[in-house]
Protein backbone atom coordinates (compact mmCIF):
# COMPACT_ATOMS: atom_id res chain seq x y z
CA UNK A 1 0.00 0.00 0.00
CA UNK A 2 1.30 3.39 -0.67
CA UNK A 3 1.59 5.25 2.48
CA UNK A 4 4.12 8.62 1.19
CA UNK A 5 0.72 10.63 1.04
CA UNK A 6 -0.86 9.49 4.57
CA UNK A 7 0.27 10.78 7.78
CA UNK A 8 1.33 8.36 10.22
CA UNK A 9 0.15 8.15 13.76
CA UNK A 10 2.76 7.98 16.84
CA UNK A 11 -0.46 8.66 19.21
CA UNK A 12 -3.81 7.30 20.34
CA UNK A 13 -6.93 8.63 22.16
CA UNK A 14 -8.27 5.98 24.27
CA UNK A 15 -12.13 6.12 24.37
CA UNK A 16 -12.86 3.43 26.92
CA UNK A 17 -15.92 2.61 28.63
CA UNK A 18 -16.14 6.28 30.77
CA UNK A 19 -15.79 8.06 27.42
CA UNK A 20 -18.48 6.12 26.25
CA UNK A 21 -20.32 6.47 28.95
CA UNK A 22 -23.66 8.31 30.11
CA UNK A 23 -22.85 8.40 34.01
CA UNK A 24 -18.64 8.65 33.50
CA UNK A 25 -18.50 10.22 37.68
CA UNK A 26 -20.48 6.66 38.69
CA UNK A 27 -17.94 4.93 36.16
CA UNK A 28 -14.90 6.89 37.94
CA UNK A 29 -15.85 6.30 41.47
CA UNK A 30 -16.45 2.32 40.76
CA UNK A 31 -13.29 2.25 38.80
CA UNK A 32 -11.22 3.94 41.81
CA UNK A 33 -13.42 1.61 44.25
CA UNK A 34 -12.54 -1.38 42.74
CA UNK A 35 -9.00 -0.75 42.44
CA UNK A 36 -8.60 0.02 45.66
CA UNK A 37 -9.93 -3.08 47.11
CA UNK A 38 -7.79 -5.13 44.49
CA UNK A 39 -4.85 -3.56 45.73
CA UNK A 40 -5.91 -3.92 49.32
CA UNK A 41 -6.93 -7.50 49.24
CA UNK A 42 -5.02 -8.94 47.17
CA UNK A 43 -1.74 -7.03 48.94
CA UNK A 44 -3.31 -8.46 51.94
CA UNK A 45 -3.51 -12.16 50.35
CA UNK A 46 0.23 -11.85 49.96
CA UNK A 47 1.02 -10.51 52.82
CA UNK A 48 -0.76 -13.31 55.10
CA UNK A 49 0.21 -15.98 53.16
CA UNK A 50 4.26 -14.64 53.45
CA UNK A 51 3.74 -14.46 57.46
CA UNK A 52 2.02 -17.13 58.50
CA UNK A 53 3.88 -20.76 58.43
CA UNK A 54 0.37 -23.14 58.20
CA UNK A 55 0.08 -21.37 54.54
CA UNK A 56 3.55 -22.06 53.33
CA UNK A 57 2.24 -25.26 51.62
CA UNK A 58 1.96 -25.35 47.85
CA UNK A 59 -2.09 -24.08 47.22
CA UNK A 60 -1.27 -21.30 49.03
CA UNK A 61 1.74 -20.36 47.10
CA UNK A 62 -0.27 -20.70 44.01
CA UNK A 63 -2.76 -18.31 45.30
CA UNK A 64 -0.39 -15.56 46.27
CA UNK A 65 1.39 -15.75 42.50
CA UNK A 66 -2.44 -15.44 41.52
CA UNK A 67 -2.83 -12.66 43.66
CA UNK A 68 0.25 -10.81 42.53
CA UNK A 69 -0.59 -11.20 39.33
CA UNK A 70 -4.31 -9.80 39.68
CA UNK A 71 -2.57 -6.63 41.51
CA UNK A 72 -0.11 -6.37 38.19
CA UNK A 73 -2.82 -6.68 35.62
CA UNK A 74 -5.30 -3.89 37.48
CA UNK A 75 -2.26 -1.45 37.75
CA UNK A 76 -1.73 -1.62 33.83
CA UNK A 77 -5.36 -0.42 32.85
CA UNK A 78 -6.90 1.21 35.79
CA UNK A 79 -4.59 4.07 36.53
CA UNK A 80 -3.83 5.30 33.37
CA UNK A 81 -7.61 5.17 32.70
CA UNK A 82 -8.00 7.02 35.81
CA UNK A 83 -5.16 9.53 34.91
CA UNK A 84 -6.65 10.26 31.69
CA UNK A 85 -10.18 10.78 32.57
CA UNK A 86 -9.22 13.09 35.97
CA UNK A 87 -6.61 15.17 33.81
CA UNK A 88 -8.73 15.38 31.05
CA UNK A 89 -6.61 13.87 27.81
CA UNK A 90 -6.86 10.45 27.28
CA UNK A 91 -3.76 10.33 24.66
CA UNK A 92 -0.82 7.48 24.92
CA UNK A 93 1.94 7.29 23.02
CA UNK A 94 2.55 4.82 20.25
CA UNK A 95 5.60 3.22 22.96
CA UNK A 96 3.30 3.65 25.70
CA UNK A 97 0.52 1.85 24.35
CA UNK A 98 2.85 -1.28 22.73
CA UNK A 99 4.40 -0.86 26.76
CA UNK A 100 0.58 -1.67 27.93
CA UNK A 101 -0.36 -4.06 25.52
CA UNK A 102 2.73 -6.31 26.10
CA UNK A 103 2.05 -5.93 29.93
CA UNK A 104 -1.27 -6.75 29.58
CA UNK A 105 -0.79 -9.54 27.16
CA UNK A 106 1.97 -11.30 29.65
CA UNK A 107 -0.17 -11.12 32.71
CA UNK A 108 -3.67 -12.17 31.47
CA UNK A 109 -2.15 -14.98 29.64
CA UNK A 110 0.20 -16.03 32.64
CA UNK A 111 -3.07 -16.27 34.66
CA UNK A 112 -4.15 -18.65 32.14
CA UNK A 113 -2.12 -20.71 32.41
CA UNK A 114 -1.42 -20.63 35.93
CA UNK A 115 -4.82 -21.62 36.56
CA UNK A 116 -4.32 -24.65 34.73
CA UNK A 117 -1.71 -25.70 37.12
CA UNK A 118 -3.65 -24.45 40.16
CA UNK A 119 -6.33 -26.90 38.96
CA UNK A 120 -3.36 -29.68 38.77
CA UNK A 121 -2.64 -28.87 42.56
CA UNK A 122 -5.91 -29.67 43.24
CA UNK A 123 -5.99 -32.68 41.44
CA UNK A 124 -2.63 -33.84 43.35
CA UNK A 125 -3.87 -32.72 47.06
CA UNK A 126 -6.97 -35.20 46.66
CA UNK A 127 -5.89 -38.17 44.51
CA UNK A 128 -2.68 -38.55 45.92
CA UNK A 129 -2.86 -36.81 49.39
CA UNK A 130 -0.39 -39.02 50.76
CA UNK A 131 2.57 -37.76 48.01
CA UNK A 132 1.21 -34.45 47.65
CA UNK A 133 4.02 -32.66 49.26
CA UNK A 134 6.21 -34.79 47.55
CA UNK A 135 4.96 -34.14 43.95
CA UNK A 136 4.31 -30.92 44.31
CA UNK A 137 7.30 -29.74 46.09
CA UNK A 138 8.92 -25.79 46.07
CA UNK A 139 10.93 -26.86 42.62
CA UNK A 140 7.79 -27.96 41.21
CA UNK A 141 5.91 -24.78 42.01
CA UNK A 142 8.86 -22.33 41.25
CA UNK A 143 9.08 -24.16 37.58
CA UNK A 144 5.27 -24.12 37.42
CA UNK A 145 5.30 -20.11 37.87
CA UNK A 146 8.34 -19.72 36.01
CA UNK A 147 6.44 -21.25 32.97
CA UNK A 148 3.35 -19.26 33.24
CA UNK A 149 5.51 -15.86 32.96
CA UNK A 150 7.91 -17.49 30.18
CA UNK A 151 5.89 -18.52 28.22
CA UNK A 152 3.23 -15.88 28.45
CA UNK A 153 5.94 -12.89 27.97
CA UNK A 154 7.22 -14.76 24.86
CA UNK A 155 3.64 -15.06 23.43
CA UNK A 156 3.26 -11.04 24.57
CA UNK A 157 6.79 -9.90 22.82
CA UNK A 158 5.45 -11.79 19.21
CA UNK A 159 2.21 -10.29 19.32
CA UNK A 160 3.54 -7.06 20.41
CA UNK A 161 6.33 -6.87 17.93
CA UNK A 162 4.47 -7.95 14.93
CA UNK A 163 1.08 -5.95 15.91
CA UNK A 164 3.00 -2.62 16.36
CA UNK A 165 5.08 -3.01 13.00
CA UNK A 166 2.11 -2.02 11.27
CA UNK A 167 1.63 1.42 10.01
CA UNK A 168 -1.07 3.19 11.64
CA UNK A 169 -2.97 6.57 9.64
CA UNK A 170 -6.35 5.52 9.71
CA UNK A 171 -7.74 7.22 12.87
CA UNK A 172 -6.21 7.97 16.19
CA UNK A 173 -9.20 6.70 18.07
CA UNK A 174 -8.73 3.44 20.11
CA UNK A 175 -12.39 2.69 21.17
CA UNK A 176 -11.50 0.57 23.75
CA UNK A 177 -10.23 0.59 27.61
CA UNK A 178 -6.24 -0.15 26.84
CA UNK A 179 -4.46 -1.05 24.01
CA UNK A 180 -5.28 -4.12 23.04
CA UNK A 181 -4.44 -5.49 19.46
CA UNK A 182 -8.22 -6.01 18.08
CA UNK A 183 -9.07 -2.92 18.35
CA UNK A 184 -5.51 -1.37 17.05
CA UNK A 185 -5.80 -3.44 13.87
CA UNK A 186 -8.33 -1.12 12.79
CA UNK A 187 -6.40 1.37 12.56
CA UNK A 188 -3.63 0.19 10.40
CA UNK A 189 -3.63 1.36 7.03
CA UNK A 190 -2.94 -2.11 5.33
CA UNK A 191 -3.98 -5.79 5.21
CA UNK A 192 -4.31 -7.41 8.37
CA UNK A 193 -6.71 -9.95 7.29
CA UNK A 194 -4.09 -12.83 7.51
CA UNK A 195 -2.69 -11.41 10.89
CA UNK A 196 -6.36 -11.56 12.70
CA UNK A 197 -6.52 -15.13 11.19
CA UNK A 198 -3.52 -16.29 12.55
CA UNK A 199 -4.49 -13.89 15.94
CA UNK A 200 -7.72 -15.87 16.28
CA UNK A 201 -6.26 -19.19 15.93
CA UNK A 202 -3.86 -18.47 18.42
CA UNK A 203 -5.46 -17.15 20.87
CA UNK A 204 -8.02 -20.22 20.66
CA UNK A 205 -5.27 -22.39 21.11
CA UNK A 206 -4.12 -20.40 24.39
CA UNK A 207 -7.21 -20.48 25.87
CA UNK A 208 -8.21 -24.07 25.25
CA UNK A 209 -5.01 -25.80 26.25
CA UNK A 210 -5.30 -24.90 29.44
CA UNK A 211 -8.87 -25.17 30.06
CA UNK A 212 -9.33 -28.54 28.52
CA UNK A 213 -6.33 -29.69 31.05
CA UNK A 214 -8.48 -27.50 33.97
CA UNK A 215 -11.96 -29.53 33.00
CA UNK A 216 -9.46 -33.18 32.92
CA UNK A 217 -8.15 -32.56 36.62
CA UNK A 218 -11.75 -31.49 37.45
CA UNK A 219 -13.12 -34.26 36.15
CA UNK A 220 -10.83 -36.94 37.59
CA UNK A 221 -11.10 -34.62 40.74
CA UNK A 222 -14.90 -35.01 41.32
CA UNK A 223 -14.55 -38.63 40.16
CA UNK A 224 -12.60 -39.11 43.34
CA UNK A 225 -14.46 -36.77 45.23
CA UNK A 226 -17.77 -38.77 45.03
CA UNK A 227 -15.85 -41.71 45.33
CA UNK A 228 -14.85 -41.00 48.83
CA UNK A 229 -16.81 -42.60 52.43
CA UNK A 230 -16.29 -39.52 54.65
CA UNK A 231 -19.09 -37.10 54.22
CA UNK A 232 -16.70 -34.31 55.77
CA UNK A 233 -13.81 -35.10 53.77
CA UNK A 234 -16.00 -34.98 50.58
CA UNK A 235 -18.08 -31.30 51.53
CA UNK A 236 -14.05 -30.18 52.82
CA UNK A 237 -12.51 -31.48 48.87
CA UNK A 238 -15.67 -29.56 47.18
CA UNK A 239 -15.55 -26.45 49.09
CA UNK A 240 -11.82 -26.49 48.45
CA UNK A 241 -12.31 -27.27 44.66
CA UNK A 242 -15.34 -24.53 44.25
CA UNK A 243 -13.14 -21.44 44.95
CA UNK A 244 -11.18 -22.34 42.43
CA UNK A 245 -13.99 -23.48 39.54
CA UNK A 246 -15.53 -20.37 40.49
CA UNK A 247 -12.23 -17.84 39.61
CA UNK A 248 -12.20 -20.06 36.07
CA UNK A 249 -15.65 -19.72 35.41
CA UNK A 250 -14.91 -15.75 35.68
CA UNK A 251 -11.79 -15.33 34.10
CA UNK A 252 -12.35 -17.99 31.45
CA UNK A 253 -15.93 -16.25 30.86
CA UNK A 254 -14.40 -12.75 30.37
CA UNK A 255 -11.43 -14.44 27.88
CA UNK A 256 -13.88 -16.41 25.74
CA UNK A 257 -16.59 -13.64 24.84
CA UNK A 258 -13.42 -11.45 24.09
CA UNK A 259 -11.12 -13.80 21.69
CA UNK A 260 -13.09 -16.39 21.07
CA UNK A 261 -16.38 -14.91 20.12
CA UNK A 262 -16.21 -14.33 16.65
CA UNK A 263 -15.52 -10.87 15.71
CA UNK A 264 -18.94 -10.44 13.88
CA UNK A 265 -21.12 -10.77 17.31
CA UNK A 266 -18.81 -8.00 18.84
CA UNK A 267 -19.50 -4.56 19.38
CA UNK A 268 -17.82 -1.69 21.14
CA UNK A 269 -19.90 -1.48 24.14
CA UNK A 270 -19.95 -4.83 24.66
CA UNK A 271 -15.83 -5.02 24.24
CA UNK A 272 -15.27 -2.54 26.59
CA UNK A 273 -17.46 -3.51 29.57
CA UNK A 274 -15.75 -6.99 29.45
CA UNK A 275 -12.55 -5.74 29.21
CA UNK A 276 -13.60 -3.48 32.28
CA UNK A 277 -15.17 -6.98 33.82
CA UNK A 278 -11.57 -8.90 33.68
CA UNK A 279 -8.98 -5.76 34.29
CA UNK A 280 -10.87 -4.15 37.39
CA UNK A 281 -13.51 -6.55 38.49
CA UNK A 282 -11.85 -9.46 38.08
CA UNK A 283 -8.71 -8.66 40.39
CA UNK A 284 -10.52 -7.37 43.20
CA UNK A 285 -13.28 -10.72 43.62
CA UNK A 286 -10.19 -13.43 43.11
CA UNK A 287 -9.16 -12.77 46.36
CA UNK A 288 -12.31 -11.91 48.03
CA UNK A 289 -13.44 -15.16 46.52
CA UNK A 290 -10.60 -17.06 47.80
CA UNK A 291 -10.73 -15.60 51.31
CA UNK A 292 -14.03 -15.12 52.60
CA UNK A 293 -14.64 -18.44 53.97
CA UNK A 294 -11.63 -20.04 54.10
CA UNK A 295 -10.72 -20.60 57.82
CA UNK A 296 -6.51 -20.93 57.19
CA UNK A 297 -7.11 -17.26 55.74
CA UNK A 298 -8.88 -15.66 57.78
CA UNK A 299 -7.06 -17.50 60.71
CA UNK A 300 -3.74 -16.05 59.72
CA UNK A 301 -5.54 -12.30 59.20
CA UNK A 302 -5.88 -12.83 63.31
CA UNK A 303 -2.55 -14.36 64.01
CA UNK A 304 -0.97 -10.96 62.04
CA UNK A 305 -3.27 -8.28 63.62
CA UNK A 306 -2.84 -10.39 67.22
CA UNK A 307 0.66 -11.36 67.50
CA UNK A 308 2.40 -9.62 64.97
CA UNK A 309 4.26 -11.54 61.72
CA UNK A 310 6.49 -14.36 61.58
CA UNK A 311 9.46 -14.13 59.27
CA UNK A 312 9.69 -17.55 57.23
CA UNK A 313 9.26 -17.61 53.00
CA UNK A 314 8.18 -20.36 50.73
CA UNK A 315 12.05 -21.84 49.44
CA UNK A 316 13.84 -24.59 48.08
Amino acid sequence: MELRNMTLINSFFLIGILQDSRFPELICVMIIFLYLVAMASNGLLLLFITMDNRLHVPMYFMLSQLSLLDLLFTSVVAPKTLVNYLGGQNTISLKDCGLQMFLALTLGSAEDILLAFMAYDRYVAIQHPLNYMIIMKPKVCWSMVATSWLLASLSALGHTIYTMHFPFCRNQEIHHLLCEIPPLLKLACADTSQYKFILYTMDVTFLLIPFSAIFTSYTLVLSAVFHMLSAQGRQKALFTCSSHLTVVGLYYGAAMVMYVLPSAYHSTQQDNIVSFFYTIVIPALNPLIYSLRNKDVLGALKKVIGKGPQNRNFST
